[in-house]
């Protein structure tokens, strides 16, 4: 993510470049470049010197990321005090990932802060500069809708980034009518609307800068909730003296709103025992040492620091496969991957984390949650690896007692690659088994799906209540897509599709 994010803004400021030299926006070319140089020179100078003190992984591109978001928030120059306070805001918003942070993760977003601290002292220093968001301009609302998309689908935050800029420009359309009609002009509400859209800093704001994951809750409706929030604070800003609640000031309290929902929590971790529950499935049992919370059925991003990472970093997420009852020990599992295929870095240095090792979550998220009403039937549908949400689910039904009708659809290759059977027999749930070869010693209530062809016909034949339950799917993109006609009938949807690690 790192990567693709930089990259897309990098893209942003060529693109912004080149429409400067015809004059389509606000800064000339020579401070754009100006800006941009002493932007990056000094995110990178400050984030090295503080993950060296501190002894943490550097990440060039997380710097260049708040360099050249900062460059889209703040106003180019080459006056050599507004350039003082460029890189005063640069260095302000590199050291707040470290100052502003609970046990090891920021609170806000970084370049936020560099942009609001900046505006503060322009109050008493003009000289220094402030925001100006000179990004919400006609000229760059197209390039910003392509590479933001770009950026929204890998992180799955689209109808997040949609709630916050519905919300944004009908809250500013209503205060530019109302201003207006106070005035006694009138008014063109769908050129004010067009106006609103393209001219205003929403795009950006919304793209770049909300749809960052680690400042966003774990829950999507509480995702939602903060994007209503930053919406409605930045399509009317609320006047505070000689400032107002606008822009990076409202990220900065959605940020707020996200903090107290989620333990932004840095949870350590040691690796206490490996184990292989199939021929190519790896499992990992941690011991937890701070408080986590979590639900059965969300994922964990796992850290694993290692020198030379390659272009997907060094976070990975893995859906848990323990119950909340079994912490402080902690279970994930994935698949090793095929041996004719190049390794990712983070793949060899996982590999070579030794019991004993301590390791960090970053994070818990998810959805992927079971209804709460309890006499709701359930139809689980998992494709190998993709069972480990289930087992969570399943082991904590067990724990508390809860009994639920539920019946498992389990995909797997052949037999041997059945993972945890043992976990899913003492659930007591209904398994629907589907492999090439027929499994040994099934116990009573599971059933091997022979001669039955894994599509929607196939699926509706051995769960022929199907429109009576509510489904969930985990696995591959392509099955999910493959079993969606007979899903579909289902009362509900819940997916969570993965592409491995």
């Amino acid at each position: 993510m790192y990567r693709l994010v930089y990259l897309a803004l990098a893209a942003l400021a060529v693109v912004a470049l080149l429409l400067s030299f015809f004059d389509l926006v606000g800064p000339d070319p020579f401070p754009l470049v100006a800006t941009l140089a002493v932007l990056s020179a000094v995110c990178v100078g400050v984030d090295a010197a503080a993950q060296r003190v501190l002894n943490l992984p550097w990440r060039l591109e997380s710097s260049l990321i708040t360099a050249h978001i900062l460059l889209f928030v703040l106003r180019p120059t080459i006056d050599l005090v507004g350039l003082a306070g460029i890189a005063l805001a640069a260095a302000v918003a590199s050291l707040s990932k470290y100052a502003l942070a609970w046990r090891g993760r920021h609170i806000f977003n970084p370049a936020a802060v560099g942009a609001t601290v900046l505006t503060l002292l322009s109050l008493v220093w003009p000289a220094l500069g402030a925001s100006s968001w000179w990004v919400g301009t006609p000229a760059l609302a197209a390039p910003v809708i392509l590479f933001g998309l770009a950026v929204l689908l890998r992180t799955e935050k689209v109808r997040v980034v949609a709630v916050f800029l519905v919300v944004a420009v009908a809250v500013a359309v209503i205060r530019v009518a109302a201003q207006y009609q106070a005035a006694g002009v009138e008014i063109d509400g769908l050129e004010v609307f067009w106006q609103v859209l393209w001219s205003s800093p929403f795009l950006f704001l919304g793209a770049f800068m909300l749809s960052e994951p680690l400042t966003l809750p774990p829950r999507r409706w509480q995702q939602f909730l903060v994007a209503a929030v930053v919406g409605v604070l930045a399509g009317w800003p609320i006047p505070i003296g000689e400032i107002t609640l606008g822009q990076e000031r409202a990220l900065l309290i959605g940020n707020l709103v996200a903090f107290a929902f989620a333990v932004r929590t840095a949870v350590r971790l040691t690796l206490i025992s490996r184990g292989d529950p199939t021929p190519s499935v790896r499992e990992l049992t941690f011991r937890v040492h701070d408080r986590l919370s979590f639900v059965p059925g969300q994922y964990l991003e796992l850290e694993v620091p290692h020198r030379h990472p390659d272009a997907r970093g060094t976070r990975r997420e893995f859906s848990i496969a323990s119950a909340p009852a079994d912490l402080p020990l902690l279970k994930v599992a994935f698949k090793e991957g095929s041996s004719t295929k190049p390794q990712s870095s983070y793949k060899k240095a996982l590999a070579e984390v030794g019991v004993g090792g301590e390791l960090a979550i970053t994070g818990v998220w998810g959805d992927f949650l079971l209804p709460k009403r309890a006499a709701a039937p359930i139809l689980m549908v998992a494709a190998g690896i993709g069972v480990t949400p289930f087992v969570s689910q399943l082991a904590q039904l067990r724990r508390s007692g809860d009994e639920r009708d539920i019946v498992l659809v389990y995909v797997a290759s052949d037999a041997a690659e059945l993972a945890y059977r043992d976990d899913i027999e003492a659930s007591g749930a209904r398994v629907v088994v589907f492999t090439r070869d027929r499994p040994a010693d099934l116990p009573a209530h599971w059933q091997w799906a022979r001669g039955v062809r894994l599509d929607a016909d196939g699926l509706v034949q051995v769960v022929p209540d199907i429109s009576s339950r509510h489904a969930y799917i985990s696995g591959p993109a392509g099955l999910i897509a493959e079993l969606a006609p007979a899903l579909e009938r289902a009362r509900s949807i819940t997916t969570d599709a993965f592409s491995g690690y």
